[in-house]
């Protein structure tokens, strides 16, 4: 099988970035249910050319359905080369939503996606570093050799080429009458609508505001996820860490102020309280006033649907 790609560590950040090893393929319909299904039946497959005949696919594909599954972190790394299931992906593969008929299994892949900077390591800079709405391919690729350069990062540009080439096609829906018609080869992130292109022009434009698929439990998830992250046990972070932090959900999701402030409130409410917005003097803050299981939130969403 194809090798790994390397993961690079910045001198000046304890963060680790990955690049390449989707081997040009964004993920497609079912491509992680794959995933999911293969390691279950056998940790070492994903790693075997017995995959090409088990899944049917071709050598590359193997290795990208392989990549897109850690990356997504619905797989994980186990013992020897092995892999395992996470328990995100157990869940959500096995029990919650198999074939993602729901919009909020795409957003929860977005977010696991976007923040797992050592598998993806573009997506996660795109979301979280690039201040501006607007961009150009270019534009993109510019601000990435910045970035590589400042961190000391040994990644060569044919590959972040490639990775910025990936990545607009994992959000950027194809234009009608274009390619393949079979939407199985469409990557599902393209429904969420993050990124389209700009009307006359070379560039695309992520879309900030109200996001009418993206469930309140799933933004719940991604902040008690956000706050284990980061807060490291305190209990309050403030409202402009949620919007503007790296690797929050503001910046994830693209939210805007608004639609942060009414996905918190929907919040008290969905987790009993359990998580609050205080507003005093002007300042906003976000209080976990008591213990909060992210899944749980997860897991009623899912079982009020069914």
């Amino acid at each position: 099988m194809t090798a790994q790609p390397a993961l690079l560590s910045s001198p000046t950040s304890p963060e680790r970035f990955g690049f390449t090893g989707h081997e040009t393929f964004p993920f497609r319909y079912g491509w992680l249910k794959k995933a999911v299904d293969a390691v279950t039946s056998d940790a070492s497959l994903l790693s075997s050319d017995r995959a090409l005949v088990e899944l049917g696919v071709g050598k590359n594909m193997v290795q990208s359905i392989r990549h897109w599954g850690l990356a997504t972190q619905v797989l994980q790394e186990g013992t020897g080369r092995g892999l395992e299931v996470s328990r995100i992906g157990s869940l959500l593969f096995r029990e919650w939503d198999p074939y993602l008929e729901d919009s909020a299994s795409l957003w929860l892949i977005h977010w696991l996606l976007v923040n797992n900077p050592a598998k993806a390591g573009v997506w996660h800079l795109a979301f979280t570093r690039l201040t501006q709405p607007d961009f150009t391919k270019q534009q993109l690729l510019n601000f990435l050799q910045d970035f590589k350069e400042r961190q000391g990062l040994r990644v060569q540009e044919s590959s972040l080429r490639r990775d910025v080439d990936c990545f607009l096609r994992t959000y950027v829906p194809r234009a009608e009458g274009k390619g393949l018609l079979e939407d199985s080869f469409d990557c599902p992130l393209a429904e969420l609508g993050l990124l389209s292109p700009l009307k006359d022009s070379e560039g695309y434009r992520f879309a900030i505001g109200h996001k009418p698929t993206l469930p309140t439990e799933v933004v719940g998830y991604a902040l008690h996820e956000y706050m284990q992250r980061t807060r490291q046990g305190r209990n309050s972070i403030s409202f402009a860490e949620c919007l503007y932090g790296l690797g929050s959900p503001g910046q994830v999701f693209k939210l805007d102020e608004n639609s942060l402030v009414e996905y918190l409130e929907d919040l008290e409410t969905v987790s009993e309280g359990a998580l609050e917005l205080d507003d005093t003097a002007g300042l906003k803050q976000l209080y976990r006033r008591r213990e909060l299981d992210g899944l749980k939130l997860l897991q009623d969403y899912y079982g009020s649907r069914t």
